[in-house]
């Protein structure tokens, strides 16, 4: 159940807190800062470090969003799924919400410095092998991230036959640049949450997720790397998760991205929760730590984490 993840989600935190990822608790840096400064916080988009979660399953007791004390130490929370057809699991039971409801929730988010956003698509959708109209879909996506009162959305994008033929690139150049248009840069945020392997510079006849990167990397304010389900021995080590990843996927571990271009405070080590929420790549919070340690001694400088408890999706 939701409920046992987010539980499960302390041991995670206790892993950062301990190799000093967060400097100081959110909550007593927003008791220094006066009004107009908590409202511009409130809207524009935060510096790294980013510690985001997912959820999409039900919780007995609560609709929508948890109470910000269950997730404590994150600072973005993604609603999942808005879908081509509309909002399912967490993102519909947002819908659901009174609007006096909402603005309670919303506040009590940003007082927290937590932003709340949708995540769209996940593994049900295909939007380009659909052939959906990418400027349409933006279109359509934003005004529901403007309807319900949301920080931004997530785009996680998992059309592999798309990004395997080639066409996946210039679709998702389209739609980020029409999302964006449509979602002002420090009102609104906008991330992504590629899979690792399409990092890599020479296997996607498109260019992968650095051509995206270079045509509209300066409209996505951050990238929730999925670092599993690549394959059972796929970024499950140190070695493989920040120096060097292996010859299936050649060129994207955490640092080799960073090499390929993409700056570091873009990049945030997605995992899963718990082993039964991912097919493979889970680490203990242990061994993630001390990778995450690794990192910032060679140079990852804007530590991030990205957890997800398993998607229905």
């Amino acid at each position: 159940m939701f409920s046992s993840s987010i539980r499960r989600i302390a041991a995670f935190l206790a892993a950062y807190l301990l190799i000093g990822v967060l400097a100081a608790p959110l909550e007593s840096f927003n008791q220094t800062l006066s009004f107009e400064q908590r409202d511009l916080a409130a809207r524009a988009t935060p510096a790294a470090p980013h510690f985001a979660i997912y959820a999409d399953q039900y919780q007995s007791g609560v609709t929508g969003p948890p109470a910000t004390s269950a997730i404590k130490g994150f600072n973005a929370f993604y609603l999942s799924f808005w879908l081509i057809e509309g909002a399912w699991d967490k993102a519909y039971e947002w819908t659901t919400l009174s609007a006096s409801d909402r603005a309670t929730i919303k506040s009590q988010y940003s007082a927290a410095g937590i932003k709340l956003m949708v995540s769209a698509f996940g593994s049900t959708d295909v939007p380009t092998s659909t052939g959906q109209d990418p400027v349409a879909l933006a279109n359509k996506l934003a005004a529901w991230v403007k309807q319900w009162g949301l920080d931004g959305v997530d785009i996680d994008y998992e059309d592999f036959n798309a990004m395997d033929g080639g066409t996946a690139e210039n679709w998702l150049i389209s739609f980020t640049k029409q999302l964006r248009s449509q979602l002002p840069a420090g009102d609104y945020i906008i991330t992504h949450a590629p899979v690792a392997p399409w990092f890599t510079p020479s296997h996607y006849p498109g260019g992968g997720y650095l051509k995206i990167h270079q045509q509209v990397g300066s409209l996505i304010d951050w990238y929730n790397v999925q670092f599993y389900n690549q394959g059972s021995t796929e970024y499950t080590t140190c070695a493989g998760l920040i120096t060097s990843s292996s010859s299936t996927w050649p060129q994207t571990a955490l640092l080799q991205i960073i090499a390929s271009g993409v700056p570091a405070s873009k990049l945030v080590i997605g995992k899963p929760i718990t082993s039964g929420d991912a097919n493979n790549g889970y680490m203990s919070a242990s061994t993630l730590a001390s990778c995450v340690a690794q990192a910032k001694t060679k140079g990852w400088s804007k530590s991030t984490s990205s957890l997800r408890p398993s998607k229905q999706s």
